[in-house]
C-alpha cells in the first residue's frame, strides 16, 4: 500500500508517501514541504496547495491519502489555515477517488512512538529509525507527514476493511460504489 501523508498548514504544509504493509518494513517515497508566502491571497494560497497535492497524487500514485485532524487551538488564524490546508488535501484525494483517513495528533504519536504525548523529536526519531534513513526527514512537517502515513499502514488498513465489511452488510457491497447508507454521493 502506497500512503500519502498530509501534515496541513498554510504557511508549511508537510507531505510524504511512504509504501508498506502492517507489519512489514514500510519504505519512504518521498518526503517534502509545501510552502506558501504569507503575503499571497488567500485564495493563491490555497490553489498553489491544492496544485501541488494532486501534482503528488498523480506523479506517486498513492492508494490513500492520511489527514492529520485539526484540533482546537488557541490561535483562531492558525487553525483556520490548518483546516483550509487540510480541506484542500480531503478535496484533492477524493478529486482523484481515493480513500481518506483521518487522525488526531495523539494517534500519529501513540502508533509510531508507543506515546500519545512524544514530542516532535521523538517522533522525527522514530519515522528516521522506522523507514531505515540515514538522517532525519526535515524540516519537522516533512517528518510529520511521514508519521501519518505510517499510522494509516499501521492502522488504517484494518480501519479500512472494517468500513468495507460494514458497507456489504448494509448492501452497499465492496466496491467504491455504495456508501450503504441510501444517501448516494451526498452522504459520504
Amino acid at each position: 500500500m502506497r500512503v500519502l501523508g498530509v501534515d496541513p498548514g498554510l504557511t508549511r504544509c508537510g507531505v510524504g508517501i511512504v509504501e508498506g504493509a502492517p507489519g512489514r518494513q514500510c519504505r519512504m517515497i518521498i518526503a517534502d514541504v509545501v510552502r506558501t508566502p504569507v503575503d499571497d491571497p488567500l485564495p493563491d494560497r490555497l490553489l498553489a496547495l491544492d496544485r501541488e497535492i494532486r501534482e503528488l497524487i498523480a506523479t506517486h500514485r498513492p492508494d490513500t491519502v492520511a489527514v492529520e485532524k485539526v484540533f482546537s487551538q488557541h490561535n483562531v488564524r492558525t487553525v483556520m489555515g490548518t483546516a483550509q490546508a487540510g480541506a484542500i488535501a480531503v478535496l484533492a484525494a477524493a478529486s482523484a477517488g481515493l480513500p481518506v483517513g483521518m487522525y488526531t495528533p495523539s494517534e500519529v504519536k501513540a502508533a509510531v512512538t508507543g506515546s500519545g504525548q512524544a514530542d516532535k523529536k521523538q517522533i522525527t526519531a522514530m519515522v528516521t529509525r522506522l523507514l531505515r534513513l540515514d538522517t532525519p526527514p526535515r524540516p519537522a512537517d516533512a517528518a510529520d507527514a511521514l508519521a501519518l502515513a505510517i499510522c494509516h499502514i499501521w492502522r488504517g488498513t484494518a480501519q479500512d476493511r472494517l468500513a468495507a465489511a460494514v458497507r456489504a452488510v448494509r448492501g452497499g457491497g465492496f466496491g467504491r460504489g455504495g456508501t450503504g447508507t441510501g444517501m448516494g454521493a451526498w452522504g459520504r
